[in-house]
């Protein structure tokens, strides 16, 4: 399989490419919670969830979002940067989201299986706001180009993030 490479004029995967865009902090090679910066490195995708409601199943590996899931955001929780079910009060995403950004979601294990807190959380692929409209620290594609690669990608795919 060949590597997603992000690049100025968007992401790669062999010789194709796709406009995206990144974190509202740019790109890190020092990554923190809540900077809003996508971080620089080598990455695996190693999940992808999408909203059965909204979409078929994109690939055979994808896993449904269901009612009540979260992603974990809190350094403190022992759950942090893990996917986590409600009700929980620490501080976290609602993966089932009413807009359609995270209709569906690659993961990639930037700061996974085993999270460093406070090193980030919840670093995905997923649908944009639009063509320019930063993230708060993912990759962000069009809804088209995001189920293309969903139906590409194997789990283990590398992101590189120059």
């Amino acid at each position: 399989m060949a590597d997603l490479r992000l690049t100025p004029t968007g992401l790669r995967l062999g010789p194709h490419r796709w406009p995206c865009t990144v974190g509202r902090g740019g790109l890190t090679s020092a990554k923190r919670e809540g900077d809003g910066a996508t971080p620089r490195g080598t990455h695996r995708i190693v999940g992808m969830f999408w909203r059965p409601d909204r979409l078929p199943r994109p690939a055979p590996w994808a896993e449904p979002i269901r009612p009540g899931d979260l992603w974990c955001d809190d350094p403190r929780h022992p759950l942090y940067n893990h996917l986590a079910r409600a009700p929980m009060t620490a501080s976290h995403e609602r993966m089932r989201r009413a807009d359609r950004l995270y209709d569906l979601v690659l993961v990639t294990d930037w700061n996974w299986p085993e999270a460093t807190p406070g090193a980030g959380s919840a670093i995905f692929l997923h649908r944009w706001r639009g063509p320019g409209r930063p993230t708060e620290g993912c990759i962000a594609l069009r809804s088209d180009h995001l189920l293309d690669f969903a139906r590409r990608l194997e789990p283990g795919t590398r992101l590189i993030v120059p």
